[in-house]
């Protein structure tokens, strides 16, 4: 099915979300839409799948102008999302989200039988093999993903739109998915293909679609493009090194935190290490390699069983989230959307909520104080909104990351604990906060990053260590560090 998209225009508001924009998918391809947060590409996903319609312009589907105002209309005629946020229901089993709404019946009951009999002949098309009976909620990100596929396919997709489908996965759910996704394209379904990843981005795609501002930069072959020149594209301008220039980690700097033989049941055990003034330490590891469930334990959300954490130079004995940062310790959660923003307050109010009690004087809040914490830390993060004022559910993924950054540092602390601190964001931002947190570490705060991007972890860090079975097995530090050296050891490293 070969789709075209003609002076393609959308508006949100006083936003110009797509500005005449004229594109063709055709059939069987990989084609990818990348570009800044705002740039357009995730709205012109959504205009083709019927999540929003168009203001102009046409849609044409082998060569017949179509006109559909809804998901579902669009998917009867072939088309389908699956967007970042996955639109499961964690409490029911695979089978049943996978059919949901187009379920077989006997009367008024699910036939079952049959619903089965569907199962097993579309796990066989597919190549998807997952057990049907797992809850949803119990599954790997990885696996959701690949149910949310089998559910497209259910209902005889052949376009597929896939909005940043990579951005809750790991490495090795990455490749996975990377796989079936060529699977499909093999078997003849369209991909459209909506990513901030550049290296995925070159390594799966038939052809890339540069969007900038709302309108379309241009479209290229993959050997026509390389990372440099893909953000230049994006951004308009050349960006240099993804990475900026690591700062001097001195040996025998300050130990702000020393943590000693740290257990917590079957997530993680005997965890020791220390981490110094002005350095930037990486925790890198499969899903499930308790990286995440360690320094959640460190921060407070989590308990652990056994072992001790030293803060400058003591050992704290009560932990609480709200206890750790009155110690001075910032924490950026993995997920913003469940764990880190609150969608119905204002940018302001999530910069600000955990310090009130010291902008707080007499039971009220001293908003003169408040608006210059705020100000001064909207500044420092280069968050882009029209004011503080603005709810932050209306910014983008990166301006969102950003604000979730001034909360921590708003808070001065000495140590700083970043779980995913790219997770969803563009190449623009991401370089913005590589640049942050570069920059803080050089005025002697200590920094712990957990991150699944490999190039991440070994550009951004000084020292990474490598977890495997909720255990450290391999310590690596250097500028000679490489990706494949991570990744060998959170394959094969050695637990003892």
């Amino acid at each position: 099915m070969k789709i075209e998209v003609k002076e393609i225009s959308k508006r949100f508001g006083a936003t110009l979300a797509l500005d005449s924009v004229s594109l063709t998918f055709e059939s069987g391809e990989i084609h990818t839409l990348v570009g800044e947060n705002g740039a357009g590409k995730s709205t012109l996903g959504k205009i083709i799948a019927g999540v929003y319609q168009k203001d102009s312009g046409t849609i044409l589907i082998d060569g017949q102008v179509i006109e559909y105002a809804s998901t579902y209309e669009a998917l009867q005629r072939g088309i389908t999302i699956i967007a970042q946020e996955l639109s499961l229901v964690p409490s029911r089993s695979v089978i049943e989200n996978v059919f949901l709404g187009i379920e077989d019946t006997a009367g008024p009951f699910v036939a079952r039988k049959k619903l089965r009999e569907r199962f097993t002949k579309l796990v066989a098309s597919s190549g998807i093999d997952i057990n049907p009976d797992t809850p949803v909620g119990a599954l790997r990100n990885g696996d959701q993903q690949k149910v949310e596929i089998l559910r497209a396919l259910a209902r005889n997709s052949t376009t597929i739109v896939m909005d940043e489908p990579t951005a809750r996965l790991s490495a090795d759910e990455t490749s996975a998915l990377k796989r079936l996704i060529r699977d499909l394209k093999a078997k003849g379904h369209t991909i459209i293909f909506v990513s901030h990843f550049l290296n995925d981005v070159l390594e799966i795609s038939d052809k890339i679609s540069i969007m900038r501002d709302g309108r379309l930069v241009r479209t290229s072959l993959p050997s026509e493009e390389n990372h440099n020149t893909l953000v230049e594209a994006m951004t308009g301008a050349g960006f240099g090194k993804a990475f900026p220039e690591k700062s001097a980690s001195s040996q025998s700097g300050t130990a702000v935190l020393k943590v000693n033989n740290l257990t917590a049941g079957n997530r993680f055990k005997n965890i020791s290490f220390e981490i110094k003034s002005g350095e930037i330490l990486g925790i890198a590891g499969l899903v499930g390699s308790g990286r995440t469930e360690l320094v959640r334990s460190i921060f407070g959300v989590d308990r652990f069983d056994s072992g001790s954490v030293e803060y400058l130079g003591k050992t704290i004995t009560r932990f609480s989230p709200a206890q750790s940062i009155n110690y001075g310790i910032g924490f950026l959660p993995e997920s913003r959307k469940d764990q880190g923003i609150i969608p119905a307050r204002s940018l302001s109010d999530n910069i600000s909520l955990p310090h009130l009690r010291k902008l707080t004087r007499f039971g009220w809040i001293n908003k003169s104080a408040e608006r210059g914490l705020v100000n001064k830390f909207f500044a420092l993060c280069g968050i882009k909104a029209a004011s503080p004022q603005v709810h932050i559910s209306t910014l983008s993924g990166g301006n969102q990351q950003k604000a979730l950054f001034a909360r921590s540092l708003a808070g001065s602390p000495k140590l700083f604990i970043a779980d995913e601190p790219t997770r969803g964001v563009d190449v623009g931002s991401k370089r913005a906060i590589y640049d942050l947190l570069t920059a803080q570490a050089a005025a002697g705060m200590a920094i712990l990053v957990v991150s699944s991007e490999l190039d991440e972890v070994v550009g951004l860090t000084h020292r990474v260590l490598v977890m495997r079975e909720g255990q450290i097995v391999k310590e690596l530090a250097g500028k000679s560090v490489t990706e494949n050296e991570v990744l060998e050891a959170a394959f094969s490293g050695k637990v003892s």
